[in-house]
């Protein structure tokens, strides 16, 4: 690999803010010809998705409210760390668990995101989840969402139409459908 654009060296990191789910920075990075920039820097603790199929092969998804789109959005169950370093099916679960009331007996990784690489450090991994059984959901007392069951095509004419935009929820429905072809090509 070419060192002419491989050798960035970051020089300093500023604390702008601290947040609820995310901490602001301002890096400052020395470039691979020895200029510096300042550079936005988002540092966020990681999540956990679930991709919950029920035994009839449709989706479990939940409906919310997005402030950053100022919209509702259709996304896969998923939820932050609630701490660095928390084991992310252990999050996977509770998430599910919470958001809608379903409970996986079985769950299995499927995929790691890093959703925004150019700014910001947030890993999700997103798991397979199924044998689900009904419970009741436990939301956080600021959480108000609802939950929905839609069959695995649907949900990929959404995306393809762009009804469906957050990136877990793609990458997470997709590679559970290509995971699908591949079984029924390695069956038939």
């Amino acid at each position: 690999m070419a060192e002419e654009y491989t050798n960035y060296k970051r020089l300093n990191r500023t604390p702008v803010h601290h947040g609820a789910i995310i901490d602001y920075y301002t890096d400052e990075v020395q470039l691979p010809d020895g200029r510096t920039e300042m550079w936005d820097f988002i540092d966020h603790k990681g999540a956990a998705a679930a991709v919950a199929v029920l035994d009839d092969g449709r989706l479990v998804m939940v409906r919310q409210f997005r402030n950053a789109l100022d919209r509702l959005t259709l996304e896969l169950p998923a939820g932050g760390l609630q701490y660095r370093g928390e084991p992310t099916l252990d999050a996977a679960r509770r998430e599910l668990k919470e958001e809608t009331g379903y409970a996986a007996t079985s769950m299995e990784l499927l995929l790691n995101l890093r959703t925004t690489v150019a700014f910001c450090n947030e890993k999700i991994d997103i798991y397979l989840a199924k044998g689900l059984v009904r419970g009741q959901q436990h939301l956080d007392d600021d959480e108000y969402l609802g939950v929905e069951i839609h069959d695995l095509e649907e949900l990929k004419g959404m995306i393809f139409r762009g009804e469906i935009e957050d990136a877990k929820t793609i990458a997470g429905i997709l590679a559970y459908a290509d995971r699908l072809r591949e079984e029924e090509s390695r069956r038939g």
